[in-house]
Order: C-alpha cells, then sequence, then structure tokens
C-alpha cells in the first residue's frame, strides 16, 4: 500500500498534518498503528495519542492514503474533522427496530430463549 500513494509532482509541495479520530483499546493498538503510518513514504512524524484516541501525522502525503492505511489496521478510523462527523451522522442507514428471526433461528432457540423473543414482540 505505501507504493500506492499520490505525492504532487510540483516544486512547492510542503508538508501537512492530518488528524484522525482512531479507536484504540491498548498500548498494543497504539505501537501498531504507529508502525503502520510510519511505513508510508513521504511521513515524517507520527503522534499517537491514547487518551483522546486521536492520531496526528505531518508529512508529504494524500490523506486519503493515510486514512485507508490507518483503516487496514482499525476499521473505525475517520478524519478528526466535525463537519465530516455530523455528516456521517445525518446519512447513517436507520437501524431495525426489532431484528427479523428465520424459522431456521427459532428452530435451534431453547425454550426459554424463544419464550423471551415472543415476550419481546
Amino acid at each position: 500500500m505505501a507504493d500506492l500513494q499520490i505525492v504532487p509532482a510540483c516544486k512547492n509541495v510542503e508538508a501537512q498534518y492530518v488528524e484522525m479520530r482512531v479507536p484504540l483499546y491498548s498500548y498494543g493498538c497504539q505501537r501498531k498503528v504507529k508502525k503502520a503510518l510510519s511505513q508510508l513514504k513521504g511521513i515524517y512524524s507520527v503522534s499517537v495519542d491514547y487518551k483522546l484516541q486521536k492520531v496526528t501525522v505531518w508529512g508529504i502525503c494524500n490523506k486519503y492514503d493515510v486514512l485507508s492505511t490507518l483503516r487496514s489496521k482499525r476499521k473505525g478510523a475517520r478524519f478528526w474533522d466535525c463537519k465530516e462527523e455530523s455528516l456521517e451522522i445525518v446519512y447513517a442507514p436507520p437501524e431495525p427496530s426489532k431484528p427479523m428471526i428465520s424459522k431456521k433461528m427459532l428452530r435451534s432457540l431453547s425454550w426459554k430463549a424463544l419464550m423471551k423473543v415472543i415476550k419481546s414482540y
């Protein structure tokens, strides 16, 4: 994935900061994220804040390549911007109110579990 980066071929290329919100569950996740991002070409530094669940990358890179690399390690990674978060919330698909239960699933349930399913409806 590191060979697929798009870097502009002009002379006035400047480094940029890319901030992302990443779900980190342990300090091992922190090391894994830092190692994966530091191997990309054009990245100068990677800082991971475990308490804020925030990853900051500084370098000459395409921010979407950085995000795709990070999503290969942590599926819930997204950009830190508030604007993009609000768009995700607005356009999120509606969750079903009650799960659909198939006949095959009903046959495999015990009597107590079946009674709980019936009472929930």
